[in-house]
């Protein structure tokens, strides 16, 4: 009798991943996982922000040059990070953006990311709207609930999240677009690096614990790159002789290393939990140029004020280029970015897991 709510559950999901014309590990073993949600920033975002009134957009050419349906709302030249994960976990397409998807095409996953988006509700809201980390919740509580509808119980669709990989990548625009902004945020005048480093951690903290009380357990947190690096920081702020901003990357190293010790306490706190941390410094390539990235500076689109320009002109060796825009990176990054989570060469890239073993267990 105790396994008779699984043997309805496993049921009734067969029969959805059949109109869903998915195959499940059972069967074939090519997909991993029964489905992946994302959660993030523009460097997620496939197309959320697209309706949306705000500047945060890329739903226009040049962005999706390279990508086959053109530009999506993702904002490179090609796919993102969240795809080539999808890709790597054996997904037969995309995860869709929550602002289209449908019916029971939401047991494969959902991408809530949105370009702009912080862990602080007032982030960006210069730019227009944005779908914060915290709306983003709120949208998976949606999601969840159609899913209960269609499986008729809300503990068995929990047991079905809990079989899911959720990536999630927040903060980078409570710097940018927040911290750094010292002339349109008072955050910078009223906490000093560390303290505002704190107060980041202390909500996503609390972020991540409603997403563990919604039934996610496997949950990837991808961590801070060089914001002091892009190339429109580095236009912003000038770096002298340095090659990056130094006084940035120095600020965002107070929350990045306070990541790790966060993925602890939630690991160690929430029974069964699975949290892992992505280093995303570490994780980059230490010669670039070894995979034919010689730019690292140069968009490689025209831009304006950080984004490309509506039909602007492009690089004609774009997998040269490190930097599709002013602030995201191209392609080519993107792929060993998502290479190098899913199967991590060295311990100081991902911790405890990559997103391949995270996804066996």
């Amino acid at each position: 009798m105790a396994n008779t709510g699984f043997i309805v559950w496993f049921a009734k999901v067969i029969t959805l991943l059949i109109c869903m014309n998915l195959k499940p590990l059972l069967v074939t073993g090519e997909q991993q996982v029964p489905c992946l949600f994302v959660m993030g920033d523009s460097l997620f975002d496939n197309g959320n922000n697209n309706n949306l009134l705000t500047a945060a957009k890329a739903n226009y050419p040049p962005y999706g040059i390279d990508f086959p349906d053109g530009p999506t709302g993702r904002f490179t030249n090609g796919r993102n990070v969240a795809d080539f994960l999808a890709e790597l976990l054996g997904f037969d397409k995309y995860i869709e953006p929550f602002a289209t998807v449908k019916g029971v095409d939401m047991f494969r996953g959902v991408n809530y990311a949105s370009g702009a988006a912080g862990i602080l509700d007032e982030t960006s809201i210069h730019v227009g709207d944005r779908i914060s980390m915290n709306r983003q919740l709120r949208n998976h509580n949606v999601t969840i609930s159609h899913m209960s509808t269609l499986l008729g119980n809300k503990t068995l669709t929990k047991e079905y999240l809990s079989k899911c990989i959720y990536i999630d990548q927040m903060g980078n625009n409570d710097y940018i677009n927040n911290y750094l902004l010292p002339q349109l945020y008072s955050s910078n005048h009223m906490y000093k690096p560390e303290q505002f480093a704190s107060i980041l951690i202390q909500q996503y903290s609390e972020q991540l614990k409603t997403l563990y009380l919604y039934g996610a357990r496997k949950v990837v947190v991808f961590g801070k790159g060089g914001i002091g690096c892009v190339p429109s920081e580095l236009d912003l702020y000038g770096t002298g002789d340095s090659v990056c901003i130094n006084s940035i990357d120095s600020a965002v190293r107070k929350f990045s290393d306070k990541l790790k010790p966060m993925i602890d306490d939630l690991n160690s706190n929430l029974p069964n939990a699975k949290f892992s941390y992505i280093n995303s410094t570490s994780i980059a390539v230490p010669d670039p140029s070894s995979i034919g990235i010689t730019k690292l500076r140069e968009p490689c689109c025209e831009i304006s004020e950080g984004k490309c320009k509506h039909g602007g002109g492009v690089c004609s060796d774009r997998t040269a280029h490190y930097f599709w825009d002013g602030f995201h990176p191209s392609e080519a990054p993107n792929k060993v970015t998502a290479e190098r989570a899913y199967t991590a060469l060295l311990s100081t890239v991902v911790y405890p897991f990559d997103i391949s073993q995270l996804s066996q267990l």
